[in-house]
């Protein structure tokens, strides 16, 4: 977790500064503007991450539970409840 916070903050630092000098803005504004752009990055790269686990964590239950029925066996035909007949005339 601390590594995708890291990376999102430096992410949105480096975006946010390569924008400001491109535009042409002052070194104190392009800092400021990096420093908020850091802390958005963080915090996007962390949301970002918790659903990409949740993601996997879904999908990993999922598959166990698919993995548990195929394991169960199939209903024989003694167990299957008997189809209703229809008497012809």
């Amino acid at each position: 977790m601390r590594f995708i916070f890291l990376t999102g903050g430096f992410i949105g630092f480096v975006l946010a500064a390569v924008a400001g000098l491109g535009a042409g803005r002052e070194a104190g504004l392009v800092l400021r503007d990096a420093a908020v752009g850091c802390l958005v990055g963080a915090l996007l790269f962390r949301w970002f991450w918790s659903v990409v686990v949740k993601a996997m964590v879904e999908t990993i239950e999922r598959r166990r539970r698919e993995a548990h029925a195929a394991v169960e066996p199939a209903p024989t035909p003694a167990t299957v409840a008997p189809a209703a007949t229809v008497r012809s005339r």
